[in-house]
């Protein structure tokens, strides 16, 4: 295939990671391609937070993400905060708004945010080819890229792979980055589903099925992590805030261990409430048909003063850590994000360049680094395109 052009650098993915680390890099007087096999431009940037794009977390750092090398993200993130993102936003004229938690809203959605990413791109001059496929990457012999495509041959010096991760394939996903990995040598660490449901087997189940839709304020705890936020009952599993943020560090066979009472005051008064229902009890803190379930499966449901002090004592530790263990999560499907990725002890911290590859860099999502629920992930892409950028 003849030779198309040639750039100083080729970005691979026109997402979150893509877009800000082609914007940098073409800004510093670069030749930048970007190049993305979709037809719609950042097509995860657009559904998010429903629609309206959770872009940072005003609280963003290295403690809020998972990887097997967890002090990789702090140069990255101390280099470009979410203040960087908000005057970016603001240099455009587009409003903003904390939700909660430290949870960044754009004000005119999703649509505002990709529309700053490509004027920005389109203002430093970088080049586009949309539903371009990727079909042989190749290194030359004077250490360029060579890429075949769909859309023709181009080289380039650097190589940028912001092609993201498993997670939503009925959007596009690919493991087109992994491959990328595994064809240079680069080590991968262990993939799966984040920020996505649990599920628990259909029998075991059984009870709490018919409860699809009720949610509760609870702490979820697995080994060292723990995070409160409500949770959501679902016809399969467990699902919402507390459970997403959970699942992130989730292994197959491990139990949850949830507290039910998050803010430890509740008591079982035998003389306020004696003759109360236990069921109706705990209704004074959870939903009635949640209690309804929960007291059936493990006390029956009398008349609180027929408990005597010790099944009292014991009702009230099994609400505090209550302990279930998930069957398995609902995957990539319904993942928001994929754990694990391009190892990162094989890349720089400061430029995100390959160590033993020389102008081979990888941010965003396909590397192992993945935050927490909450613009923590778009944060990442953020700071870790512009390194890349910077350096590419």
């Amino acid at each position: 295939m003849p030779l198309s052009a040639s750039y100083d650098v080729i970005i691979l993915g026109a997402g979150a990671a893509g877009m800000m680390c082609a914007a940098t890099a073409a800004q510093r007087g670069r030749s930048v391609l970007l190049l993305d096999h979709a037809s719609k431009l950042a097509e995860k940037i657009r559904i998010s937070g429903g629609g309206r794009c959770n872009f940072t977390n005003l609280d963003a750092a290295p403690e809020n993400y998972f990887s097997e090398n967890p002090h990789f993200c702090r140069s990255a993130l101390a280099r470009y905060t979410p203040r960087h993102f908000i005057d970016l936003l603001e240099r455009h004229d587009i409003g903003w708004h904390e939700k909660k938690l430290g949870q960044l809203f754009c004000d005119e959605g999703s649509e505002a945010v990709i529309g700053v990413l490509k004027r920005e791109c389109d203002a430093a001059g970088v080049r586009w080819r949309m539903s371009c496929e990727v079909q042989k990457i190749e290194r030359a012999d004077n250490a360029d890229f060579l890429l075949q495509t769909s859309q023709g041959a181009f080289r380039a010096q650097s190589l940028v792979v912001a092609t993201g991760g498993l997670s939503i394939p009925k959007i596009g996903a690919t493991p087109l980055g992994y491959r990328i990995a595994e064809q240079f040598g680069i080590p991968i660490t262990k993939l799966k589903p984040g920020l996505v449901p649990l599920s628990f087997a259909p029998m075991e189940w059984a009870p709490y099925a018919a409860l699809s839709g009720v949610s509760l304020d609870a702490n979820v705890r697995c080994g060292d992590h723990a995070f409160r936020e409500n949770l959501l009952l679902t016809h399969r599993g467990l699902s919402g805030p507390a459970i997403l943020q959970i699942s992130s560090c989730w292994t197959h066979g491990e139990p949850l261990r949830i507290d039910l009472l998050p803010d430890g005051d509740f008591t079982l008064d035998v003389q306020r409430d004696g003759d109360k229902l236990l069921a109706n009890v705990l209704a004074q803190r959870l939903p009635k048909k949640f209690a309804d379930i929960w007291c059936a499966q493990f006390f029956g449901n009398k008349p609180l003063k027929q408990y005597d002090e010790k099944q009292r004592a014991e009702i009230l530790a099994r609400l505090r850590d209550w302990r279930i263990t998930p069957s398995g999560t609902l995957g990539y499907a319904k993942a928001e994000v994929t754990c694990g990725g391009v190892d990162t002890r094989a890349l720089s911290s400061k430029t995100m360049a390959c160590r033993d590859v020389p102008g081979l860099y990888f941010i965003g999502e396909v590397v192992d680094v993945t935050g927490w629920l909450g613009g923590y992930n778009f944060q990442w892409a953020w700071a870790s395109g512009h390194a890349a950028g910077a350096s590419a």
